[in-house]
C-alpha cells in the first residue's frame, strides 16, 4: 500500500468513525427523552430500567467509540506529519539527484565548486561557509572557495594543519563534526576554527578537504535528520568531483606545456 493510499485509508476510518459517534450521541438524547416521557406516562419500572440499561449501554459505547476516535485521530496526525517528512526528503534526495548529476557533468573545476556552493547554500541552506582542500605536501588545509565574508569575516584566509583543532581532527580522522542540536546557544562560541559543521570530503577513507558551515540560513534554526543524509551524499559526490576535476586540470596543464614545447622544438628545427 502507497503513502498516499495509507493516507486515504485513514481519512476514511476517521470520517466513519466521527458519523458513527455523532449517530449514537443522537440515539443516546433519545432514548433519555424517552425514558423521562415514559417515567412521567406512569410506564412499568421495569421497562423504565430496561431502558435506562439501553442508555447506560449506548453511553459506554460512545465512550469507547469517542476514545477510540481520538486514537485514531492521533494517529492520522502523526501520519500526515511523518508524510509531509518524507515528502521533503524525497524532495531533497531528488535536489541532490540533479545536483550530483550536474556535478559529474563537468570537468572544470571552477565549475565543479560552484555547483558545490549552490547546494550547500540551496540543499543545507547555509549562509556562511568555507570549501577548504588539503595540501598534502604541506599537510595543511587551505579555503578555495567561501560564501558569507560580510558575517563571518576571514572565510578566505582560513588555514590549518592536519590532525590540528576541530577541523585538522575532521580531516584526519575522517568523522564529520556538529555541534549541539541547539544552535541558537552555540552560535556565540562559532569561530573560524569551530564551525556549526565541518563535513569531510572523502573518496573511501582519503579525505581531500572539508565544508565547515558556519551560519545557516535565518528560516533555518537547526540541522534536521534529512541534512546529515545530504552532509554524507554530497560529501562523498563533491569528493569525487572535485578530485577528478582537479586531476584533469594538472593533465590539461601538462599536456598544454608538452605541446607548446615540441611546438618550439618543431619551430626550432
Amino acid at each position: 500500500m502507497s503513502e498516499e493510499q495509507r493516507a486515504e485509508k485513514f481519512l476514511e476510518i476517521f470520517n466513519k468513525g466521527k458519523e458513527f459517534t455523532e449517530e449514537l450521541i443522537r440515539e443516546n438524547q433519545r432514548l433519555r427523552y424517552r425514558v423521562a416521557a415514559l417515567e412521567t406516562e406512569g410506564v412499568a419500572p421495569e421497562e423504565v430500567q430496561r431502558l435506562r440499561d439501553q442508555v447506560s449501554h449506548l453511553t459506554e459505547e460512545n465512550r469507547r467509540i469517542q476514545q477510540r476516535f481520538r486514537e485514531v485521530e492521533e494517529e492520522n496526525k502523526d501520519f500526515a506529519n511523518r508524510y509531509i517528512e518524507i515528502e521533503e526528503q524525497n524532495n531533497n534526495l531528488a535536489n541532490l539527484y540533479v545536483a550530483s548529476y550536474q556535478l559529474h557533468s563537468t570537468l572544470d573545476f571552477r565549475e565543479v565548486i560552484q555547483i558545490v556552493q549552490e547546494i550547500v547554500i540551496n540543499l543545507i541552506g547555509a549562509e556562511a561557509f568555507a570549501i577548504l582542500l588539503l595540501d598534502e605536501k604541506t599537510n595543511e588545509l587551505k579555503t578555495i572557495a567561501f560564501e558569507g565574508d560580510d558575517v563571518m569575516p576571514g572565510l578566505g584566509q582560513i588555514s590549518t594543519r592536519l590532525g590540528e583543532g576541530v577541523m585538522g581532527t575532521v580531516a584526519k580522522t575522517g568523522e564529520s563534526y556538529y555541534v549541539n542540536q541547539d544552535i541558537d546557544a552555540e552560535r556565540g562560541t562559532i569561530t573560524l576554527e569551530k564551525p556549526l559543521a565541518a563535513v569531510p570530503l572523502k573518496i573511501k577513507e582519503h579525505v581531500i578537504g572539508l565544508i565547515a558551515i558556519y551560519k545557516l540560513l535565518q528560516q533555518k534554526d537547526a540541522f534536521s535528520a534529512v541534512d546529515y543524509e545530504l552532509f554524507s551524499l554530497l560529501a562523498a559526490h563533491a569528493a569525487t568531483a572535485i578530485f577528478s576535476s582537479k586531476l584533469y586540470s594538472q593533465s590539461e596543464r601538462k599536456l598544454n606545456t608538452i605541446q607548446s614545447f615540441l611546438d618550439l622544438l618543431t619551430t626550432t628545427g
